[in-house]
């Protein structure tokens, strides 16, 4: 019931970081609290299993909700999270991007001494195994394993020499000296299966003072006056209080994180009375900041079995790979669908890529929650840093239930323009050669060719790509909700140590930043330990 460090959350940051602190700390204990179950189901070590995940509410996928967003004809948008061991790490497409250097630095600049690009990358490399090997960009001493795909698509080739085609350079290796271009992605896999958080640095290995709890709730932060010495959960049917010794550290996601701020008094105070939660501290940035990358796809249905589909003829192709990948863990049931992409400019005189691509082997609609029973492929487009800022609020002073998520998506104009920007980019690649002489028809927008007409597409089908960060944001203002070492401000022994504390989205996937920033977490906790 008493612990030195309790760690909230056992995402990508909580997995990392309650490893690391076991590691470096062994006279310490450990506590890694997890409202979710383990991480052994096939359909998690499975790659192609994350087209069942994510669809779907389930012990595995929190499947939130947003708000209705006005810009976007009303609609409520989806927004899957992973829960249990690995937490989004177990249901996402797998894919080792960082960002753009640039993003980092412009943390510095903003008040986050510590985190330029020339501070995170020693972690970026110390997290990481990287098949190819080690270089400057890389490491291969991590536990947490990159590697090529095993099986790539042929269709995800045709894409890259598309993208060449259309006058877009190749990029071997978006995480190296240049991230522009098109090319396939890395990802976080071994030997065919998904390596997620949880098997990078939980499996495999026994520390004894280190305690992980599955199916334990977390349901407020217990202080002692300003100083936070405990979190009262819920496990076997039972309330119960943990105590830290040391520190708490919250690393359950940008809408859980930021919830469980608001449930313990820290937070808008008028926010919190109206739900007659007690004001410990005045902290209006918790929830706020809100930064996701909304994303459009344009699906062509294209009839080659190459794809994967749901007709019969892909129905039965895909059993017989089933028994393939059993064997050799090769096959479509290796690949994680968003298999290639790219990094691009939408417009000359960028210091950075502003968009990225991702190819799907497969229709892509709805989060895959509507299905068709054809072939055919998908190629999605974000605005790598948008403008608009929305924010998570509760909807309830019960941690358990769902938080209110307000993305605020095209709040900002200049995000509709920049997607309208992407979908032409997207549209020139599918036009070349390398893909057009396969055919097929666009699924919804084959006759919308006008400006406003794409405006109106993007209004009525886009949405989230699942990279949701800033709603715990880091800085030296006294605005921010943790400051530089992240440290909850106006608490002691309090931090939060996942995506939530970005200040800004950074230009990329965000699983591979979140597990860096529990890196160099480990870091900051061990150096104020000793």
């Amino acid at each position: 019931m008493e612990y030195d460090y309790l760690v909230v959350g056992a995402g990508s940051g909580g997995c990392a970081l309650a490893a690391r602190l076991a590691d470096a700390l062994p006279e310490r204990t450990i506590a890694l609290l997890e409202a979710g179950p383990d991480d052994h189901h096939w359909l998690v070590k499975t790659p192609l299993g994350l087209a069942g995940l994510v669809p779907f509410k389930s012990a595995r996928n929190w499947a939130f909700h947003t708000t209705p967003q006005p810009a976007l004809d009303g609609r409520r948008g989806y927004q899957p999270r992973g829960r249990g061991l690995g937490g989004s790490s177990s249901i996402n497409a797998m894919i080792y991007t960082r960002g753009h250097p640039l993003d980092y630095d412009a943390w510095a600049d903003a008040g986050c001494p510590g985190w330029r690009w020339q501070d995170v990358l020693p972690y970026f490399k110390r997290a990481e195994h990287n098949e190819r090997g080690a270089d400057a960009w890389h490491g291969t001493q991590g536990p947490l394993n990159v590697a090529d795909l095993r099986s790539p698509n042929p269709f995800s080739m045709r894409f890259v020499e598309a993208g060449r085609q259309a006058g877009f350079a190749v990029n071997g290796d978006f995480n190296g000296a240049s991230q522009e271009g098109v090319g396939l992605y890395q990802v976080t896999q071994k030997n065919g299966e998904r390596w997620n958080a949880a098997r990078a640095y939980l499996h495999g290995r026994t520390r004894q003072n280190l305690h992980v709890m599955t199916g334990t709730s977390a349901l407020r932060i217990v202080f002692e006056g300003r100083r936070a010495v405990g979190v009262e959960v819920q496990r076997g049917g039972r309330r119960e209080t943990l105590r830290a010794r040391a520190e708490i550290v919250l690393a359950a996601g940008a809408f859980n994180s930021p919830q469980l701020l608001m449930c313990s008094g820290i937070g808008p105070t008028e926010h919190l009375q109206s739900l007659g939660i007690p004001a410990l501290v005045e902290a209006p940035g918790v929830g706020a900041n809100l930064q996701d990358h909304l994303d459009v796809i344009i699906n062509k249905c294209v009839p080659s079995s190459d794809l994967i589909g749901f007709s019969p003829a892909g129905i039965a192709h895909l059993s017989g790979a089933l028994f393939g990948y059993l064997r050799e863990r090769r096959g479509v049931f290796s690949s994680n669908v968003a298999e290639a992409g790219g990094f691009l400019s939408s417009q000359p005189g960028l210091d950075r890529p502003d968009l990225q691509l991702h190819f799907l082997v497969g229709i892509s609609d709805d989060h895959n929650r509507k299905l068709h029973v054809r072939h055919g492929f998908s190629c999605h487009v974000c605005v790598l840093r948008p403008k608009s800022r929305g924010n998570v609020t509760l909807a309830s002073a019960d941690a358990r239930q769902a938080p209110v998520i307000d993305p605020r998506f095209l709040s900002e104009p200049e995000d509709l323009e920049g997607l309208l920007r992407g979908l032409r980019i997207v549209r020139k690649i599918l036009a070349a050669p390398a893909l057009a002489e396969f055919g097929g028809k666009e699924l919804y927008s084959q006759d919308v060719q006008s400006d406003d007409g794409l405006r109106a597409l993007i209004r009525a089908r886009a949405d989230t790509i699942y990279h949701p960060v800033g709603t715990c944001r880091m800085g030296s203002d006294a605005a921010a909700v943790v400051d530089p070492q992240l440290r909850v401000r106006g608490i002691e022994r309090l931090r939060v140590v996942d995506a939530s504390i970005m200040p800004t989205l950074i230009g990329g996937n965000t699983n591979a930043p979140t597990i860096m920033i529990a890196e160099k977490a480990a870091d900051l906790m061990r150096h104020d330990a000793s």
